[in-house]
Formats: structure tokens, sequence, C-alpha cells
């Protein structure tokens, strides 16, 4: 299935009935122009009907979007525009929004006298009257620009547009309750409703019927062959395979008969402590498998942690993975392997950490095995079904979208790298460098009462991240603050 969204921006010119209308029309078709040299014409539509000075305007671009089947909006200021029908225009249009404005140029009709268009204070009262609205858009850090600056701005939207659109239409299929002792995480899911996303809670027994009624699916061999393919010599634990590829096709199957009316699809999979003893398996590989085909799976019935992940595929275009923030790094490895070779203290490293649930494609080698810390009280031949290796190296960025136990949204977002050392040690792991990680970890991760698990894209992907959660209304927006810049309880003596 295709589980990111497609975005076709449509661009509305606006006017104010004061100002000259051709001085819109002709900064549009510059803009136009300028997007469709540097990024192509897929993403764009030029709404040619009007000009929008009136709600009657708004009315007939609104229709006009629609039908050429828009699912963002750029309203753009090629004069100081209407400030009424403008925000009409973004009020009634059901999805991702902007608003960018046009710069003087003295190239223009008339110059600074005739064709002065005064969009620098028009986008002033444009955001007063969104707010009046309780109209939430995207508006760039500076939004005023040049048709070459405007392409970009636009272009820069995209993905933005794409993750505000999917979690509108963003189902999160989760099986069973958190195992016991992982209450860390649980979270209210009233927050997931106020952002657009339906939600789906099964039990564990509902999905072993499932899995039961798949048994000698015609499908499983053909599975199996794909796993033998992607595995190669990694492939540790060929006996395992049928019935990770029984209920690999089990998942697939409950995707697509459970989406409903939603076009894009999470999961939040139960995988202990009864899981082993019933299915025989674990399904951290299949979780690998599903997550490197655009559909995200969170362990543990970490339901704001596939919400997150769903986040990081949308905006990185690219797999993701969650992670324990897990353990710190031995002196030894850091002093023989980092110390004077890269440029962090051990306080800003630790290991990043998970059975096996991250995908071959990130990994930089990869065996078929079992999960050694369920192995400790169960027998080895339940706990096969992890992807170990170390996590290859390169930027990456962690965050994490939570609701609080008092029902409200936070999130942080800190770029590091994954560093180029061998871990020594088991499951899907890495060695993950975050400038001032101790300071974040202490006053962001353990201050604000976020869970052990965090999302990582693989690249820096904050400033995106960050335009996402502000255009969602999420006001707690956490961030690894450098040496000098004190958190809100940071002890300024110690």
């Amino acid at each position: 299935m295709n589980n990111t969204p497609k975005i076709k921006i449509g661009i509305v010119a606006v006017s104010r009935d004061c100002f000259p209308e051709d001085l819109s029309v002709t900064r549009r078709k510059n803009l136009v122009k300028a997007y469709e040299e540097k990024y192509g014409k897929e993403d764009i539509y030029e709404c040619p009907v009007c000009i929008v000075e009136s709600e009657i305007h708004m009315l007939q671009a609104l229709e006009d979007i629609k039908k050429a089947g828009c699912n963002a909006l750029c309203v753009y200021l090629g004069n100081f525009g209407p400030e009424i029908s403008e925000t009409m225009l973004a009020q009634y249009f059901d999805g991702p929004k902007m608003f960018v404005a046009a710069a003087e140029e003295t190239s223009s009709n008339g110059g600074l006298v005739g064709g002065r268009g005064d969009a620098y204070c028009g986008m002033l009262n444009a955001s007063y009257n969104l707010k009046l609205r309780g109209v939430n858009a995207y508006i760039p850090e500076y939004p005023v620009g040049n048709a070459e600056e405007c392409a970009d701005m636009i272009h820069d939207f995209i993905p933005v547009a794409k993750a505000v659109y999917g979690l509108k239409n963003l189902k999160i299929i989760s099986f069973g309750p958190r195992p016991t002792n992982f209450m860390a995480c649980n979270a209210p899911i009233q927050q997931l409703y106020n952002l657009g996303v339906e939600i789906e809670e099964n039990s564990e027994l509902d999905l072993f019927e499932s899995y039961n009624n798949h048994a000698g699916d015609s499908r499983i061999p053909d599975v199996v062959k794909d796993m033998e393919k992607e595995l190669g010599e990694g492939n540790k634990k060929p006996e395992i395979l049928s019935k990770l590829a029984q209920y690999e096709l089990t998942l697939l199957d409950w995707v697509e008969s459970h989406k409903g009316s939603r076009e894009y699809v999470a999961i939040a999979g139960k995988c202990w402590p009864a899981f082993q003893t019933q299915f025989s398996f674990v399904p951290c590989y299949v979780n690998s498998r599903l997550t490197t085909r655009g559909i995200p799976v969170s362990c543990e019935v970490d339901i704001y942690g596939a919400l997150s992940e769903f986040i990081g595929t949308v905006v990185s275009d690219d797999i993701v993975t969650l992670l324990d923030i897990n353990n710190t790094v031995p002196s030894d490895i850091y002093n023989e392997d980092i110390k004077g070779k890269f440029p962090y203290t051990n306080k800003d490293i630790f290991m990043g950490f998970h059975c096996g649930n991250t995908s071959s494609c990130k990994l930089s080698f990869c065996e078929m095995k079992n999960q050694m810390i369920m192995a400790r009280s169960l027998p080895e031949e339940v706990t096969n079904g992890t992807l170990e290796g170390d996590i290859m190296p390169g930027d990456i960025t962690f965050f994490r979208l939570q609701s609080t136990a008092d029902n409200k949204l936070r999130a942080y977002i800190a770029q590091g790298e994954v560093l180029p050392v061998k871990t020594r040690s088991f499951g899907s792991i890495g060695i993950f460098a975050i400038n001032q990680m101790g300071r974040f970890y202490r006053y962001v991760l353990i201050e604000k009462n976020y869970p052990h698990h965090g999302a990582v894209a693989f690249g820096h992907f904050g400033k995106v991240l960050f335009d996402v959660f502000k255009y969602m209304g999420v006001e707690d927006i956490s961030y690894n603050r450098p040496e000098g810049v004190l958190y809100d309880n940071e002890n300024p003596f110690a």
C-alpha cells in the first residue's frame, strides 16, 4: 500500500481592491514560473480563475483548487491583500495551508509609486485575522520574498503539509494493552482525536485468532523467499521464517481490512510477555519489514511512538526506527574509539537500542537471532525473530510527540549522528552522539516525564519537525540547548 501522502499545493493570489490587481497577477505568474523551473510542475497548481479580492472570489478560487485535486493551499499576497476573504479561504479550505507575501520590486510597473504592493504590511493583517478565526497556517520564518525566494518557501512547506495531511487521514491500529511495568508507554488517547488521528484498539487475542486463520496461506512460501533474499548470510534462524511470514501476512491483511475510511496506517504492536509463548517467536523482524514498506510499527503497544514514527516517515521520505534511549557507553570504548576523534564528551553519547526492529536497510550488518533478554526467563526457541546489527553511521534526528498524563501535547527534537564505532553489544543498536545530551537527558527527557522510546529519522529534519509540531499546536517543543543556554529548571550554579 502507498502509506504516505502526495501533496499538491494550490497557489491562490490575492489583492486588496484599492491596489492594482495586475500586480498580483504578474507576481503570481513569476512565482509559478520560478517554482517550475527549480522544482517542476508536479507539486503545485496555479489557480487561474480569479485574483481573490472578495468573498465571492474566495468561493470561486476554493471550488477551482478543489476540482484540481489540491490538498494543500498557498495564499500568496501579491499585494496588501484582503484580510477578510483571504483568511476565509484558509478557514474554508480543509487541508494544510500557508501564507507568503511578495517583496517589492522597482522593476514593477510604476516602481515604488504606482507599483508598490505593501504586502509586508498585509501579512501582519493576515496573521491577525487568522488568529481571530482560530485558523492554523504555516508562515515561514521570513515570509516575504521575491519569486525565487517564495518558491523555496513553498517547497519547504511540502513536508510540513504532508505530515499535517497525513495525520488527518491516519489510523493507528494497536493490539493489546501495554505490558506490565511499561506504564511509561501509556498515554491518554484524547490528543489523537484532537489531531484528527483515528485509533483502533484490539486485543492480542484477536490478533492471535487472525494469525491462526492464516495457517497454510498460499502466499507464505513467497514471503519466506523474500526474507531469505533480504537476510542472505544473516539467515541464522531459517526454521522460524515460515511463522514470521504467516505473521507478516496477518498484519498486512489486517491493515487492508481495517483501515476503513483512512488512507494511512501505523501499528502499535504487542511483543511480550505472553506473545512468545503463544506465537512461538518474537515479531521484531516482521516489524522491521513493515516499517521498511512505510508502515511504521512500534513495540510494546507504544501508540505515541507509532504516531512519531509515522510523522518521521512522512517528513523524511525514508525509513525510520523506534529505539530505547538505553544505556551509557563504557569509558574504555569512549577512550579507545571516540575521544579525540569526535567532538563529543562521554556525556554527549549513549546507545540507542531495541531488540531487533530496525530495517536491514539501516543496519551496517544484520543477522536473524533470538531475543537474549527474553531468553533469560523463557525457552530460547520461542524468542527467535530479532534482526540484530549495528545501526549504520550518519546524521539522525531523535524526536518524539507525546501526550502527558494530564492530556497535554509535548514534543522534543534533537539532531545528532550515529558514530562509526562498533557497539560490542546485541540487538538493533548504535552509538548516538547528540551535543549536550547529558543536560538534554536530565532537563527534558527526565524533567518532562518522557518515556524511554524515541523515534529516529535518518538525517537532520529538526527544522521541518519543529514546523510540523508548531502547526499542530504543540506549545512545548524542547530541543538540546547549547552550552550556556539554561533549561527552565537547570541549576545555574551547578
